[in-house]
């Protein structure tokens, strides 16, 4: 596939940052993971008064090259007056889930809701540019009404749902055993006495006795027994998933209220 075709099957993904920093280490992650700086844009904003100024239709232009839709390029300018930045990504279909999440990593933000909050505080969307409603024909001698649709585009990103972590580790827990012990003791007594010799007697023969004291000892062994196994195991399998949303589309109805030419009027 040569370099055009590449480019044809690219789309721009892009994100928005409150931060410099933000959106500085972004880019760095996404040069870092691959990307060409040629493929990744950024633009910076920077803050202005709530009225409309020439800033604001600065940062209006300055998105026309991303091919945003007006009501999100209007969007995306008005988070540029407010001093925010946009990163842009010309992405190839096999790189477009891996930049989708460096960008959530490093910490873009979600523009609805960013949106919300700005209409909460009384900002009217209004886009950048002169509205064509209730304009009447001038030097122009033809008005354009774009009819323009929306198209449903799914991704897929990798999202984390915490982790399992097994650990083994050996602790010591005091046991008794109760055993009986045997044990033998000499004692050498020496009795006086007074008494004349008897036939039973031995008298003058040498004579040894020995007796050897003895006694039990506890002697402690231990056996190692497998007593359970824990067994870690992780399974993938595929699923598919349907997703519904709604996409808008532009129709155009003509009223023509003009009368044949040549009628008669009542």
């Amino acid at each position: 596939m040569n370099d055009a075709d590449t480019l044809a099957r690219s789309q721009v993904v892009t994100a928005f940052f409150r931060k410099k920093e933000d959106a500085d280490r972004a880019v760095n992650d996404l040069a870092k993971a691959g990307l060409d700086r040629s493929q990744i844009s950024i633009v910076a904003g920077g803050a202005t008064s709530p009225a409309k100024s020439q800033e604001e239709m600065g940062f209006w232009e300055s998105l026309k090259d991303l091919f945003l839709p007006d009501d999100d390029r209007h969007v995306y300018a008005e988070g540029l007056r407010r001093g925010g930045y946009v990163v842009a990504v010309r992405a190839a279909a096999g790189e477009y889930d891996r930049v989708l999440s460096i960008l959530d990593r490093d910490g873009s933000v979600d523009l609805g809701s960013e949106e919300t909050a700005w209409r909460s505080e009384g900002w009217r969307g209004n886009r950048a540019g002169t509205s064509n409603e209730g304009r009447m024909f001038g030097d122009d001698r033809e008005q354009v009404i774009p009819v323009t649709e929306e198209e449903l585009r799914v991704g897929k990103r990798d999202v984390s749902h915490g982790r399992v972590r097994v650990r083994s580790y050996v602790v010591e827990t005091p046991v008794e055993e109760s055993v009986t012990l045997h044990e033998e003791q000499v004692d050498v007594e020496r009795r006086p006495v007074d008494r004349a010799v008897t036939a039973g007697d031995v008298a003058f023969d040498e004579k040894t006795i020995e007796v050897e004291e003895r006694s039990e000892e506890a002697v402690v062994s231990k056996d190692a027994r497998v007593k359970e196994e824990v067994v870690v195991r992780k399974t993938a399998d595929d699923r598919t998933k349907t997703i519904s949303d709604t996409v808008r589309s532009t129709k155009v109805e003509v009223d023509d209220t003009r009368q044949p030419r040549g009628a008669a009027r009542k």
